[in-house]
């Protein structure tokens, strides 16, 4: 069981790594990084060239806490970055999937960012 958990996660940083050598964020298109667990979802716009996070929004946050690492809270999740990010003048962004599959609360994420204006 640990071992085929092992294996699954070390697949999963295979492609992350795969996928991180041809994206890169900038200031003026930064890079949205998606991160789930059993527990929470995380979304982050990083600033590459400066290394900074520009925006970030988590089920683990206080306002947030009511949010549930489901598809509909993803696409809850998803918007709240999306706006975050309008905020800051920020329409367009470099989708960065981690490694994950395009599919179930990943999809969602990126569905809620878009239903808030934010562009792939």
């Amino acid at each position: 069981m640990l071992r085929k958990m092992l294996e699954k996660d070390r697949k999963r940083i295979k492609r992350k790594t795969h996928i991180r050598k041809v994206i890169a964020g900038t200031p003026e298109r930064p890079r949205m990084s998606v991160t789930r667990s059993n527990r929470a979802l995380y979304m982050q716009a990083i600033d590459d060239t400066r290394g900074h996070t520009v925006a970030a929004a988590s089920t683990l946050e206080k306002e947030l806490r009511n949010i549930k690492a489901t598809v509909e809270g993803a696409i809850q999740l998803g918007e709240i970055m999306g706006k975050r990010l309008l905020e800051q003048n920020i329409k367009q962004v470099v989708f960065d999937r981690n490694g994950y599959l395009y599919h179930g609360c990943v999809k969602a994420m990126a569905d809620g960012a878009r239903k808030a204006g934010i562009q792939f």
